[in-house]
């Protein structure tokens, strides 16, 4: 990889942090928001204001995959940030609750900037740098994840939540100042067959399997987001709030600390059959954390789960890096981010049904489950493609 290209690489990581850090870290203050800024006693609503943008990025991606095929990668990407910008703009003056849901809704139509960096970075390396930077990018989404809301949480203390949406608008705007002074994305050889298909001669998996495997993913690990902290504190003996989220943060810990290493040495000839174990250990951790959930269990029960995310990660943008081009990059990362939203939109209204009509254990039972059954069927195909291979 040469300097330009890794100074391309880093650029881009760089501008989706700062776009996730607001995107990512201002939703755990909704709640805060409606109550301190728009007057509204409707405290509910903050569960259904989260799942506004992941919504309408689910409902667009694909479209703007498309057009960044036919117009450019580069172009497209600014245009994801500089969406951002004007929708956190709108929230920042937002008057009311219909207007702040309205900017939550064109942070989805017009954001995206997830798959828009994928895209663009499909267009600078391929196969297993391609992989490599697929990481990286997650790296970027988990690092903001984990300060987003410490740092923000700071920043209310002397700022309105609403009104720090205003500062958080100069975040994108920057981002897409730095990448207009990228290249329009032409590598060495980034449209040529990627590494794994160079090795096989076909990809390990076809896209509709990809994408199958990273809605079950999806879905079952943000099952229990939303409900992890009310949780952990209805044992009896509870942690504190502050160790509570601590608890909650172990996973995506493990994966900034795990997913360079492990992206550098996995084995390109046995994703299907490492995400397969990914999938067991995740199920075996969400299962331990239902039914052991004292402190010791439920640490080493997120620290397997941190272990099993890493694992599914790193698989799924190496399998997907196998069957990316510079042609279909944006068509293919914009499926690929659509997919994972969907799964998101899906667990947060399967967790909220499974709660409310069973008990907060639900959604970790219904997570084992799913990934469960996913692991076994991957490690199923994996054995029948191998017994094919070695007759």
């Amino acid at each position: 990889m040469s300097l330009d290209t890794r100074r391309a690489v880093a650029t881009i990581m760089v501008c989706h942090f700062v776009a996730a850090f607001a995107a990512l870290g201002m939703p755990p203050f909704f709640a805060l928001i409606l109550e301190d800024s728009l007057h509204s006693d409707a405290s509910y609503l903050a569960g259904w204001l989260y799942i506004v943008p992941i919504f309408f990025t689910a409902v667009s991606s694909p479209w703007w995959g498309r057009l960044a095929d036919r117009y450019g990668k580069k172009l497209l990407l600014m245009r994801a940030q500089l969406g951002l910008a004007a929708s956190f703009l709108l929230a920042g003056f937002a008057p009311n609750v219909a207007v702040f849901a309205l900017a939550l809704a064109l942070q989805g139509l017009l954001g995206g900037t997830f798959a828009a960096s994928n895209a663009y970075l499909a267009t600078v390396v391929s196969g297993a740098a391609l992989s490599r930077s697929l990481n990286l990018m997650q790296w970027s989404a988990r690092a903001a994840l984990v300060a987003a809301p410490a740092g923000l949480g700071l920043l209310m203390t002397v700022e309105s939540p609403l009104v720090l949406y205003r500062y958080l608008a100069l975040l994108p705007l920057v981002a897409a100042l730095l990448i207009a002074r990228l290249p329009s994305g032409h590598p060495q050889d980034a449209g040529a067959q990627p590494a794994t298909r160079a090795r096989s001669g076909v990809p390990e998996a076809r896209a509709s399997l990809i994408y199958a495997m990273q809605f079950a993913f999806v879905f079952a690990t943000v099952l229990t987001f939303p409900y992890f902290i009310p949780f952990a504190q209805a044992g009896s003996a509870p942690p504190s709030l502050v160790v509570a989220g601590l608890l909650f943060g172990i996973p995506h810990l493990v994966y900034l600390l795990c997913a360079v290493p492990l992206g550098r040495h996995l084995g390109q000839g046995r994703l299907l059959a490492t995400l397969s174990l990914s999938f067991l250990v995740l199920a075996g951790a969400l299962a331990a954390q239902a039914l052991l959930p004292t402190l010791a269990g439920l640490t080493a029960a997120r620290i397997a789960m941190g272990l099993g995310m890493t694992l599914g990660f790193v698989s799924l943008h190496m399998l997907i890096a196998a069957i990316v081009t510079r042609e279909n990059a944006g068509r293919t990362f914009g499926w690929f981010e659509s997919n994972a939203k969907w799964g998101a939109v899906g667990a947060g209204l399967i967790a909220g049904a499974a709660v409310q009509a069973l008990d907060l254990r639900a959604p970790f039972f219904i997570g084992a489950f799913t990934l469960f059954a996913a692991g076994a069927y991957l490690a199923g195909v994996a054995f029948h493609r191998l017994a094919l291979r070695n007759p």
